[in-house]
């Protein structure tokens, strides 16, 4: 069974990954409409705004996908150092620590996304749309990171993370 979750994880980690390029993309063809449009001399509201929207959106989809490819910055140089039992005991504290500050995080996510929705609360740019639609991508995100953080940690005590 614990097979299963953790296949049902890695792929929810890819496909969050693959989300988050979509949003990359989408930074690229925003930017790209915006210097298009002032050449051509029109204007189209927002896509500064939508912009940043997706590049924020990229970039917390895309945590959890790269913690998990290990492309994140590590200590491993200096765990390379320590001996087996002093190093396995600093990448249980290291990823505890971890794994409170990205629960924390995701839980100030999802709460700031509860508070948009109740008041209703608007962007301040051009497009003046909701807040909390870019706001889903960001708790999404650093949910799913959470996640990840709290499977690596697990797999550690269990050990059977091959780091």
């Amino acid at each position: 069974m614990l097979c299963k979750i953790d296949n049902y994880l890695r792929i929810l980690y890819r496909l969050s990954g693959y989300i988050a390029a979509v949003f990359l993309i989408l930074v690229a063809t925003f930017i790209l409409t915006g210097i298009a449009s002032r050449i051509f001399g029109f204007y189209i509201r927002g896509l500064a705004e939508y912009s940043g929207y997706c590049m924020a959106a990229s970039s917390f989809l895309a945590l959890a996908y790269t913690f998990g490819e290990k492309g994140h910055i590590r200590i491993t140089l200096f765990l390379e150092k320590a001996s087996t039992g002093i190093r396995r005991f600093l990448e249980l504290w290291c990823l505890s620590i971890a794994t409170f500050f990205s629960g924390f995080l995701s839980y100030y996510f999802i709460k700031m996304l509860i508070i948009s929705i109740k008041f209703g609360e608007r962007s301040e740019g051009a497009d003046e749309i909701y807040i909390w639609i870019p706001q889903v991508t960001v708790a999404l995100g650093s949910t799913i990171f959470f996640i990840c953080v709290l499977h690596n940690f697990i797999l550690l005590i269990l050990k059977r993370n091959n780091n």
